[in-house]
């Protein structure tokens, strides 16, 4: 049996070499040379091509390279098979680490300092609010949104999260569904996305959520944080927001087109902050000792963990 490496975009080689020393006694084969698609029984795979998993008669498993898993679901021929994500605890580090730099960013008025500098000068206004006085609203309460919450909290924001099915959480004002979603827009000053690309969730950052955000609170007006997945957001929407002043500020490092189009006015306005998609960046070694634990697993017997559930998406 053989694990197959189906990518783009990223250096197949050097994932060949650390799977091969993870998993010394199974052949790793990649798309674009000659394998027997009958000893395939695992897949780990990033933006493969459409309709390169079908015809693996033997596939057990299929396995993300990265912590999203709609690259998957993109794929209309992608086998019936179970399908795992990563869940890592340095990548969950990592994203807490993006999301809480640009909410004090954002409280502290950074980039309007960072303005002023060329000037050599500060206009007369140095007041900042406290933490605790600026509600964060956390879209996405999975491992990435839990972690994120907690350590908000530790900075001492107002926080409360919002997911698609009720959540308990201890000291967290929790809201889910439709039917929750208008209140805890409008007690949220900043507004932090980390849902999963679904069907259902395509497009969920859009004119009519944003006009739902606060406008009565501390920081002058709303602003936004996404570092889940450009397909949750509406560009156009989030620049009228900006330019009609409902939207203060947006803070993105994911977009509709990636890389981000050097014509995209959000590479320019003042109000916007880009990244370049690396908020949680995964780091190699880690995620290929993931995939190959999993692997070790299945082989033992043992069930898949970190399933993902193909009518949710996620």
């Amino acid at each position: 049996m053989s694990l197959l490496l189906a990518m783009t975009g990223w250096h197949v080689e050097d994932w060949r070499a650390r799977f091969k020393a993870l998993l010394p006694d199974m052949p790793i084969v990649t798309l674009g040379e000659p394998f027997d698609r009958r000893s395939v029984h695992y897949v780990a795979s990033w933006k493969h091509p459409e309709g390169s998993l079908a015809g693996l008669p033997n596939l057990a498993a299929v396995f993300s390279l990265g912590a999203g898993v709609d690259h998957l679901f993109a794929d209309t021929r992608l086998p019936d098979v179970p399908i795992a994500r990563v869940v890592d605890p340095d990548l969950t580090t990592r994203m807490s680490e993006y999301i809480v730099l640009h909410c004090l960013m954002i409280l502290r008025q950074q980039r309007r300092y960072d303005a002023q500098q060329p000037q050599k000068s500060w206009d007369d206004d140095r007041n900042q609010p406290a933490a605790r006085s600026v509600r964060v609203g956390v879209m996405g309460l999975g491992e990435l949104g839990q972690d994120a919450v907690h350590k908000l909290k530790v900075m001492g924001f107002d926080v409360a999260g919002w997911s698609r099915s009720p959540k308990a959480i201890d000291g967290l004002a929790s809201f889910s569904g439709s039917e929750g979603m208008a209140s805890f827009l409008a007690r949220t000053d900043i507004l932090v996305s980390l849902l999963p690309l679904t069907p259902e969730t395509r497009g969920t950052i859009n004119a009519t959520l944003l006009a739902g955000l606060a406008q009565d609170g501390r920081l002058g007006g709303p602003f936004l944080v996404n570092a889940g997945r450009g397909g949750l957001q509406v560009e156009a929407d989030i620049l009228a927001a900006l330019d009609a002043g409902t939207l203060k500020g947006a803070t993105l490092d994911v977009f509709e087109t990636e890389p981000l189009p050097a014509e995209s006015r959000l590479w320019t306005h003042p109000a916007v902050t880009v990244t370049p998609h690396n908020a949680a960046m995964s780091e190699p070694e880690a995620v290929a000792t993931l995939i190959s634990a999993q692997i070790r697993r299945l082989e033992a017997g043992e069930p898949l963990e970190h399933v993902v559930d193909p009518a949710r998406g996620y």
